[in-house]
């Protein structure tokens, strides 16, 4: 080559991706971002605090099948553990392993994810965060899972899918109906909406959901303003949503207004009323849009969840600050300037029967917990009793299907109160107990739920 014909050619240049670009690592497949999910819930924090944040960030094709994969996992979990555990040599020390492989055994028993996509995504996963040694260990044991999966397809379903000390209190207390709840609690909840009656009839919510094109039905006489959707929808989107049209709130739950009006206790119209427990604000709405009290009081020691509250009641459009407070105060201490007509006490519980819709629950909750959550129960009951006129209404609620926070704690505070007497609830739904009456998760379609009246005589 000639000097000149040397000096034409041009160098090639080099692009370098700047320093950032190259130590950006891969974006997560959809199962590794799952598993963090699932790893959160393994270190004690609820769905609630993580799972939304994780949805916001995943594109919206992708969030049902991301949301189904957290929910199933976390609701099968010690079935899918039942069939797990006997496959291991020795125990996973790794939570990130430990999460794959119940969520490779839960696509593969009850998604219609092909198994082999569903098997390499889960071990794709794996690697990228940061165990692919151990991704070989979840590919033979899911590949082994599908070679097997007559024998252990039966195991899992054997299985009560419920935390050994749970299934123990179900069958003490429900020797009869235990195993049908655990059968019932693997199912996902149906979903309820409650039709703001101060803005829309049932009738007309139905008609504005049909035009369009949503599938929805109503209910039973026994709770006028409830809506069962039958189709996954996007709350947000639905007719009203922004107006106040409406609100998510289970079957059941939507049941206790009611308990304030019959022929002993005439409504809540002019009276002043306590919701002691009321984040995040559900039923203190409700009793806004059945009645009108002189004064609505929602307390909570969350002041967080009281966010929730005060966002609910503004766009039901019932915040009338001039007659409802919403404060962070304590339950257990707190002190009414005079005693008030009724009182709501939505208990902090096991929340054992919304295991449908919290199945974080499961893994959350400890049998040592309720020991000291009745103590609490007893704490609130004694103090707020205080705090109600002579002639008043508490209504007590759980979400808990343990008779220790239910009828053997409402048992209890009328042996030690002779001033309440239990005014017992005439209705169709549910079922009477001794002391109060107890919905089981299904029962009319909604959540596990225990209800008891309580007026003061003297």
């Amino acid at each position: 080559m000639s000097q000149d014909n040397a000096r034409s050619v041009k160098p090639r240049k080099f692009h370098n991706p700047p320093a950032n670009a190259r130590t950006r690592p891969a974006p997560l497949n959809l199962r590794a971002q799952v598993i963090r999910v699932i790893i959160a819930v393994l270190d004690g924090q609820s769905l609630s605090a993580v799972l939304p944040a994780a949805l916001e960030k995943t594109l919206e094709r992708d969030r049902g099948l991301f949301n189904e994969l957290v929910m199933g996992t976390l609701r099968h979990w010690f079935a899918l553990d039942a069939v797990l555990q006997p496959m291991l040599a020795r125990p996973l020390t790794d939570s990130r392993v430990q999460a794959a492989l119940h969520l490779g055994l839960y696509q593969i028993f009850q998604t219609r994810i092909p198994a082999h996509a569903a098997i390499s995504e889960t071990v794709d996963a794996a690697k990228q965060l940061g165990q692919e040694k151990a991704s070989g260990l979840v590919n033979a044991l899911l590949r082994r899972t599908l070679r097997e999966q007559t024998e252990l397809q039966e195991i899992f379903e054997a299985h009560h899918a419920l935390p050994d000390w749970f299934a123990a209190a179900l069958e003490q207390d429900w020797a009869e109906e235990w195993q049908g709840l655990a059968e019932s609690l693997r199912h996902s909840a149906p979903l309820f909406l409650r039709v703001n009656k101060r803005q829309r009839t049932r009738t007309g919510y139905l008609d504005a959901l049909a035009l369009q094109g949503i599938n929805a039905n109503s209910t039973d006489n026994a709770t006028p303003e409830a809506i069962q959707l039958l189709q996954h929808v996007n709350i947000p989107s639905l007719p009203g949503y922004l107006e106040g049209w409406f609100s998510v709130q289970d079957l059941n739950a939507q049941r206790c207004a009611g308990l304030f009006s019959d022929a002993h206790f005439n409504g809540l119209d002019g009276k002043t009323v306590l919701d002691a427990c009321a984040a995040p604000g559900g039923k203190t709405a409700h009793l806004l849009e059945q009645f009108s009290p002189s004064h609505m009081t929602a307390i909570d020691s969350d002041s967080y969840r009281l966010k929730r509250v005060r966002e609910n009641l503004n766009r039901l459009e019932l915040f009338d600050q001039t007659r409802v407070t919403v404060a962070t105060a304590d339950a257990s201490a707190w002190t009414a300037a005079e005693p008030v007509d009724a009182i709501l006490l939505d208990a902090p519980c096991s929340a054992t029967g919304v295991l449908r819709r919290h199945p974080d629950i499961r893994l959350l909750r400890q049998s040592t917990d309720i020991a000291t959550t009745v103590a609490l129960q007893a704490t609130l009951l004694d103090h707020l009793w205080t705090q109600l006129k002579v002639g008043g209404r508490l209504v007590y609620i759980t979400c808990s299907l343990l008779k220790d926070e239910n009828e053997h704690q409402i048992a209890a505070f009328l042996k030690r109160t002779p001033n309440a007497t239990e005014h017992e609830i005439d209705t169709s739904w549910g079922f009477k107990r001794p002391v109060g009456r107890q919905c089981f998760p299904e029962t009319d379609g909604g959540d596990g739920f225990y209800f008891a009246v309580l007026d003061k005589t003297t």
